[in-house]
C-alpha cells in the first residue's frame, strides 16, 4: 500500500461523514424502524466514497477494513464461544440448575438489587461482563422471567452490574487500556473510578429494591408457578450441585487470568461431558447444541422460553452486525474522519464542566461512529490526552471519563460490538433495556453534577495546594 495520493480530509468532509452516519443510524432505527444491517452497509458505502476522495483507492481500504478486523478477532471468537457455552450449558443442565437453586434462595422483592450486586460482584473478579452476561446473567434471566419481571428490566440490571464492574476491575482489560492511553497508573485509575461508581452502586441497589416492589405487585405466576417451574426443571434434567462444574471452571480460570477465550473453550469442554455423564446425552445431541442450541420442548411456554436459546447459529446476527460496524469503524480511525473533526473542536472549549461534558459526548460518538468501544477509548485519549496534561489535570482524570463515556454508553447503543453482543445474549435490544440500566446512564450524569459544583476535579497535589 502507499501514501503518496493520501490527504487527510477537511473538517467539513469529516462532519459530513460523522453527522451522516450518526443521524442516518439513529433515525433508520429510531424513526424508520429500518434494519440496523442494512444501514451499517449504506454507512459503509458512504464512508468508503469519502475516503475515495481522499485519496484512498479500493484496495487500500480494504486491506484498513482488514486491519481493524484483524484487531478484533478474539472478540469475534467471542461471539462464537458464547453461543456455544449456552447451548451446551442448557443441555448439561447447568443454567437450568442455576435457576432451580436461584429461585429458592432470591425472593422476588430483593431478586433486582440482589442481581445487580451478584453481577457486580462476578464481574468485579472476572473482568469480563461479557462472560458473565452469558453465564450468570442468563440465569438471572430464567430467575427473573420466573419470578414475573419483564425482560428488559432484568437485562438492564445485569448490564448495570456488569457495567459496574467491568470499570472498577483491575484485571479489567478496559482498566489496562485507558490507563495505558493516558500514561496513569492503574491503581490511581481506580480510585478516580471509584469517587462516583462506590457512591452510584448504592444509589442504584436502593433504586432496583423500589423497582422490584414496584414489579412484584405485578407479578403473574405467584408462588405456585415457580414451584410448577421447579418441578418440571426437575423432570426435565438431572438438577445436582454437579452440573455446576462448568461454570465453577470457567470462573476459576477468569479468575486466575487465563485469556477468556481459553475460560470458555474449558467451560464448553466441561459443558459437553456433563452432558454425556450426567444427562445422558449423545455426543450427536451435543454437537447439535452447541451449532444450533437446546431445542427440546417442555410443553411448559415459559420454560421454553428460558431455554430454548444458545448455539453458535444464535449468534450469526450478532457476528454479522459487529463484522460490518467494525470494517466502518476501520475506515473512520485509518482514513482520520473522527481526528480531524475532534482537533478543531478542542481548542473552542474553555471551563472544566464543558471538557469534561465534551470528552463524555465525543466518547459516546466515537461509540456511535466506529461501533467499538476500545476504537473510542483509545481515539478520545490520545486526542484529549494533551488538553489536560496543558489545563493542569491529573492523568487518572481523563482515563475515568473515558470509561465513564465509552464503556457506558456502548452498551447503550444496537450497533456497538458490546450492544450487538447483548442483545443476542440477553435476548433484547440496548434500545429497550437503556431506561432500567441504571447504573449505565447515571454515573456520567452524576459525573457532570458534581464538576460543576467542583468537586472530583482531579489534579496533582502541588496544584491543588497552590489552588
Amino acid at each position: 500500500m502507499t501514501a503518496i495520493s493520501h490527504r487527510p480530509p477537511s473538517f467539513n468532509e469529516s462532519a459530513l461523514v460523522v453527522g451522516a452516519i450518526t443521524f442516518g443510524l439513529m433515525f433508520g432505527i429510531l424513526a424508520l424502524h429500518l434494519d440496523v444491517h442494512i444501514l451499517l452497509i449504506c454507512a459503509v458505502v458512504f464512508t468508503m466514497l469519502m475516503s475515495w476522495r481522499c485519496g484512498y483507492s479500493l484496495n487500500q481500504q480494504i486491506e484498513l477494513i482488514g486491519e481493524s478486523l484483524k484487531n478484533a478477532t478474539g472478540a469475534m471468537f467471542a461471539f462464537i464461544l458464547i453461543g456455544m457455552i449456552i447451548g451446551v450449558w442448557i443441555l448439561a443442565g447447568t443454567i437450568p440448575a442455576l435457576i432451580y437453586y436461584g429461585l429458592n434462595f432470591v425472593s422476588a422483592q430483593y431478586f433486582l438489587p440482589a442481581g445487580f450486586l451478584v453481577c457486580c460482584a462476578i464481574t468485579y473478579a472476572t473482568g469480563t461482563n461479557w462472560g458473565a452476561a452469558s453465564t450468570i446473567g442468563v440465569a438471572l434471566i430464567g430467575m427473573g422471567l420466573s419470578l414475573g419481571f419483564p425482560l428488559p428490566v432484568i437485562a438492564g440490571m445485569i448490564i448495570s452490574g456488569g457495567v459496574f464492574g467491568v470499570n472498577l476491575s483491575p484485571v479489567s482489560d478496559v482498566t489496562i487500556l485507558a490507563s495505558a492511553t493516558v500514561g496513569s497508573q492503574v491503581q490511581d485509575h481506580l480510585k478516580s473510578l471509584s469517587l462516583v461508581g462506590i457512591p452510584t452502586v448504592f444509589i442504584v441497589t436502593i433504586i432496583y429494591y423500589f423497582m422490584g416492589n414496584h414489579y412484584m405487585g405485578m407479578e403473574t405466576g405467584g408462588v405456585s408457578h415457580v414451584d410448577q417451574l421447579q418441578t418440571t426443571l426437575t423432570h426435565i434434567f438431572n438438577i445436582s450441585p454437579w452440573v455446576l462444574l462448568p461454570i465453577a471452571i470457567t470462573l476459576g480460570l477468569t479468575l486466575l487470568k487465563v485469556a477468556s477465550q481459553v475460560a470458555l473453550f474449558a467451560g464448553v469442554v466441561v459443558g459437553g461431558i456433563c452432558a454425556i455423564l450426567l444427562q445422558d446425552q449423545s455426543l450427536a445431541q451435543i454437537f447439535a447444541s452447541l451449532n444450533y442450541g437446546y431445542s427440546h420442548t417442555s410443553g411448559d411456554a415459559l420454560l421454553d422460553k428460558l431455554l430454548i436459546r444458545g448455539g453458535i447459529q444464535s449468534m450469526m446476527w450478532t457476528f454479522s452486525l459487529a463484522f460490518i460496524a467494525l470494517g466502518m469503524g476501520g475506515l473512520l480511525q485509518h482514513v482520520g474522519f473522527l481526528h480531524v473533526l475532534l482537533k478543531q473542536i478542542l481548542p473552542k472549549i474553555k471551563s472544566n464542566l464543558s471538557l469534561v461534558a465534551t470528552t463524555l459526548a465525543t466518547c459516546v460518538l466515537g461509540n456511535m461512529a466506529t461501533s467499538e468501544v476500545y476504537i473510542s477509548m483509545i481515539l478520545n485519549g490520545s486526542l484529549y490526552k494533551e488538553v489536560y496534561q496543558e489545563r493542569g489535570f491529573s492523568p487518572q482524570m481523563l482515563s475515568r471519563l473515558l470509561n465513564e463515556g465509552a464503556m457506558t454508553s456502548g452498551m447503550l447503543l444496537p450497533w456497538t460490538t458490546a450492544g450487538a453482543f447483548m442483545t443476542a445474549t440477553l435476548g433484547v435490544s440496548p434500545l429497550v433495556y437503556a431506561p432500567y440500566a441504571v447504573y449505565v446512564w447515571l454515573v456520567p450524569l452524576i459525573t457532570l453534577l458534581l464538576v460543576a459544583i467542583g468537586k472530583t476535579i482531579l489534579k496533582p497535589e502541588s496544584m491543588q495546594a497552590a489552588a
